[in-house]
């Protein structure tokens, strides 16, 4: 059934990519806006031979990072904090409410402001954008506790820290595990925003000095650089879930089919 899959999957890409070099030589879209696949190929070879390519690669993942880490230990640990405390989660709930709709691109005038075209602006809005995916699933997490064993596990003694760690930590992993792979999206998506419209150095800004310069091969090629990346992201953050989540039933169970 996987290997079906996988030939199902190549077979789609490989007619996509045939369709992207038959459009424009056929007259179906200009060539000088939709380049043949052949030529963002060649264009992709040319950036992969250039150090400042390498270079904006790594800037962009660097703010996708250290965002990504910063948003998942706080999340974590406010997701946690809320749920414990007593009060706390009434206390907050409509501040939280009221914070999570705004997107962070409105955030980007006050980014600028405070830090300019430097790292730091990428990370608030990398670390803005990716807190709330890790702060909800853990408060769904916790929430998801099982009443018995919470009361249980007080009836025998166990203090504040033993019973996060071995009832509400268990619980809540699936879930903070969901929103870790969801923010590891989302910081890359913020990331690249961030470059493309502040001009943080990065592969965004690759992007946009090639559009303003006319280099519309090398444009899609940094582009396909960008969908790749998201893709070994979300392929990397489905791994780590898994191997997190072995002992977990919907693991096992997906392994097992």
């Amino acid at each position: 059934m996987r290997g079906q899959n996988v030939a199902l999957g190549a077979a789609g890409l490989t007619a996509f990519l045939a369709l992207g070099e038959a459009a424009p030589r056929l007259g179906l879209v200009k060539e000088a806006y939709v380049p043949p696949t052949s030529r963002i190929a060649e264009a992709l070879v040319d950036e992969a031979a250039d150090t400042a390519f390498w270079s904006a690669l790594g800037d962009t993942l660097t703010g996708w990072a250290l965002g990504l880490a910063l948003a998942v230990c706080a999340g974590v640990v406010v997701g946690v904090a809320v749920s414990v405390v007593p009060y706390l989660r009434e206390a907050t709930a409509s501040t939280i409410e009221f914070l999570r709709p705004i997107p962070s691109v409105a955030l980007i005038p006050l980014a600028v402001l405070l830090y300019g075209t430097e790292l730091k602006s990428v990370l608030l809005l990398v670390v803005y954008a990716s807190f709330w995916q890790v702060l909800i699933q853990t408060l769904y997490g916790v929430q998801d506790v099982d009443p018995v064993a919470e009361e249980t596990a007080r009836s025998y003694g166990l203090g504040t820290w033993a019973r996060v760690r071995h009832v509400l930590w268990p619980t809540a992993l699936p879930y903070v595990m969901t929103g870790v792979r969801l923010a590891a999206a989302v910081a890359l998506i913020l990331a690249i925003t961030a470059e493309l419209v502040i001009g943080a150095p990065g592969l965004g800004r690759q992007i946009a000095v090639a559009q303003t310069s006319q280099a519309v091969p090398e444009m899609y090629a940094l582009i396909v650089v960008a969908g790749l990346l998201g893709l070994l992201i979300n392929v990397g953050a489905r791994t780590v879930e898994r191997r997190a989540l072995a002992w977990h039933q919907s693991v096992r169970g997906e392994v097992a089919v």
